[in-house]
């Protein structure tokens, strides 16, 4: 039951079954029930992903950011700009990740927030989606991250600032 068909579960197949899995399974099915949405790419899975983000695990608030990422939910941003403020790294983490994948303007001030945050994890996926949305004030808050204290988050920065250059028109 646990080996995986193009990407999903086999068993997970339907949105319904993973909806049902994500609510009312024990900890592991609901984490691999919202990991497993995000790649089924059914846009009817955004709400229960949303409310998973209230999950007491933080293997489905995890794995619940990533799948809203994944499925650029626009709608889910200010949750997900809220769960950059949860106890669990891994859940900051991706919750600042997902925004960079969605590629969400309003969320470029809690992102530049979570700049601070004490996990370089979470501070070098703030960087990195910070380059993914671009704009000003992501780019003086990224060439700060340049001068992070860690050297992971240090290099994504030199490497967001790239990023950002780049795409810019040549004058």
């Amino acid at each position: 039951m646990d080996a995986e068909v193009d990407g999903r579960q086999e068993g997970y197949v339907s949105l319904e079954k993973l909806v049902k899995d994500l609510k009312d399974g024990v900890g592991l099915t609901r984490a691999k029930a919202a990991a497993a949405l995000g790649k089924l790419g059914d846009k009817g899975a955004i709400r229960p992903l949303i409310e998973a983000l209230q999950d007491n695990n933080a293997g489905v608030r995890n794995n619940a950011a990533f799948a809203l990422g994944e499925l650029e939910a626009k709608e889910a941003v200010p949750h997900l700009a809220a769960l950059l403020n949860d106890p669990e790294e891994w859940a900051r983490k991706s919750a600042a990740k997902a925004l960079g994948m969605i590629r969400s303007r309003e969320a470029v001030g809690r992102l530049v927030l979570a700049l601070e945050d004490p996990s370089y994890i979470v501070r070098k996926n703030a960087v990195r989606s910070l380059g993914q949305i671009g704009g000003a004030t992501a780019e003086k808050a990224i060439e700060r991250a340049v001068a992070d204290s860690h050297q992971m988050v240090s290099k994504m920065a030199g490497e967001a600032l790239d990023k950002i250059r780049s795409g810019r028109p040549q004058a």
